[in-house]
């Protein structure tokens, strides 16, 4: 997205309209994150990414205070549970 269309997009959308599409358009124009070629993904770019480490510090810091430990789990889920959720979901469609 061209710069000035960040920028029209931003004041076409008012935050108590629409909260979500209006934090969307805020990152677009501080150039925080920006569309990937994937469908449904964004780019978090430099100083998204900044911000982003120093929560994730913070959080970290505040977590190991109070005794809770740091654990990863799967980024991706396996299709069997897709499926098995489209079993008793109705109008659950898994895009895999």
């Amino acid at each position: 997205m061209a710069r000035a269309d960040k920028q029209e997009f931003v004041k076409a959308i008012p935050p108590k309209e629409n909260l979500s599409d209006w934090y969307t358009a805020v990152c677009l124009r501080a150039e925080l994150a920006d569309y990937a070629p994937v469908r449904g993904c964004m780019v978090i770019r430099p100083y998204g990414y900044r911000i982003w480490e120093l929560m994730v510090q913070d959080l970290d810091r505040r977590f190991k205070e109070t005794g809770h430990v740091s654990a990863y789990f799967p980024l991706f889920i396996p299709e069997t549970l897709l499926k098995r959720e489209a079993e008793h979901v109705e109008g659950f469609a898994p895009q895999v």
